[in-house]
Order: C-alpha cells, then sequence, then structure tokens
C-alpha cells in the first residue's frame, strides 16, 4: 500500500525565542524536523538534546531528529533519552550503521538513514530492508536557505527502484530547499515525507503552507500511481 504523504517542518528556520509558538503554528504537521549539527561533520553548528527536549516538551507531534554529527555511534542514545520518536544517522559518518539501527529499534525509535547528494543510492543495498526511512539530501548539510539540487529527483526515482525491487518500504524523506514548487514532482518521484524549513516558518501563515504542500505533494502521488 503506498503511503500517505507527509510533511516534517525544520525548525532549524523557526524564531528560538518563541519556539513553542512556532511549533504550536504547524500543529497539522506529521513531524517536527530538528537538525543536529556538531560543526564537525558539517560546517556549522545548530543546536543539541536540550532543543529536543524543548520540542518534546511543546508538543505531541512526533520529532523527526536528523543527526549530522561525526560520531552518531557514540551519541544516539543522547537524543533516544531527550525525546527522539526517529532518529536518522548519515551513512558518510556512521561506523556501524547496522548496529546503530538494531540499536535505536531495540530502544524503541524508528531508525533513519541519510545519504548527502555526493553519495550513490547504490550505498544503501546492504541497509535497506533495515531501516524505517531513507533521508535525500538535496542540498549540502550546513546550511539552512540553499538552492534545491534538481538532480535529486532522478535520485528519489532510484532509491524507489530499489525499494520495489527488494520489496521493502521505508519512508522516503527529502530535505533541502523544498517548497510549493517542488512539493509536487517530488511526490512525483517516490518521495513520501518532505522536510521544509524556509518555505514553512518564513510564511505568515505556516500552518497553511504545510497544509498546501501536502496537497500538491498528494496530487504527485495520484500521477505516480497513474
Amino acid at each position: 500500500m503506498q503511503q500517505p504523504i507527509m510533511i516534517s517542518p525544520s525548525i532549524l528556520a523557526a524564531d528560538f525565542l518563541n519556539l513553542g509558538r512556532d511549533i504550536d503554528a504547524v500543529s497539522n504537521a506529521d513531524y517536527i524536523h530538528v537538525d543536529v549539527m556538531d560543526g564537525h561533520f558539517v560546517p556549522n553548528l545548530s543546536y543539541g538534546t536540550t532543543i529536543v527536549e524543548a520540542a518534546k516538551r511543546a508538543t505531541r507531534i512526533p520529532l523527526d531528529v536528523h543527526m549530522m554529527v561525526s560520531n552518531p555511534d557514540e551519541t544516539v542514545d543522547w537524543y533516544v533519552d531527550a525525546g527522539a520518536d526517529l532518529i536518522s544517522v548519515h551513512v558518510e559518518a556512521a561506523r556501524d550503521l547496522p548496529a546503530i539501527v538494531t540499536h535505536l529499534h531495540e530502544r524503541g525509535v524508528k531508525a533513519g538513514v541519510v545519504i548527502n547528494p555526493a553519495t550513490p543510492v547504490e550505498v544503501l543495498e546492504d541497509v535497506i530492508e533495515l531501516v524505517d526511512l531513507v533521508l535525500v539530501m538535496s542540498v549540502n548539510p550546513g546550511f539552512g536557505g540553499q538552492g534545491f539540487i534538481e538532480g535529486t529527483y532522478d535520485k528519489v526515482r532510484a532509491l524507489s527502484a530499489i525499494c520495489s525491487r527488494r520489496e521493502v518500504g521505508p519512508i522516503i524523506e527529502v530535505d533541502g530547499g523544498v517548497s510549493l514548487s517542488n512539493a509536487r514532482a517530488l511526490a512525483a518521484a517516490g518521495a513520501q515525507m518532505l522536510v521544509a524549513g524556509s518555505a514553512v516558518f518564513k510564511s505568515p501563515d505556516p500552518a497553511s503552507i504545510v497544509r498546501e504542500m501536502r496537497e500538491l505533494a498528494s496530487l504527485g502521488l495520484e500521477c505516480k500511481k497513474a
């Protein structure tokens, strides 16, 4: 069965002086996306467990934590304890990705794997059956507000084909430069969850953007089925 389209607004673009207010403004979202950057794996430093804990207190929407860190093997438990519901780690950073995935499942958390724009989808062949989600970066990780990489569509199609061939169904998520202008095409290519930061939180009506993005992506999903 085809999974419905989900929207995961990224609080990296939220107002941290009013984080609870901004999260409440997207109460119609499916997940809240939390970008953890360590200033080492990526050239920027964002926030850590304190913000995850604050977001958990602010909402009942599950937290989608994207760990852009160089040592996920040693630190995933920090974010499980902080309240993450889904944790994604980079294939480029993990020393033992299957072990991380197994450990997260044992802790009762969904496990995802992330691939950077330069990383081919074929590296996922050995773990695709283990993970709950695959996050395809459509910008180079580390900074918000970047332009969308057009080659992402082909990458999502290739990933969707691998999933079909292997008869597995992890959620395919796309993060970076996602907006109303490309939501429909991404869903048509095979994306099932869209991360949007600036497009949502820089809008005067974030909830309406979440709703419209889901509607547009759902139209793309219908095109994929046809």
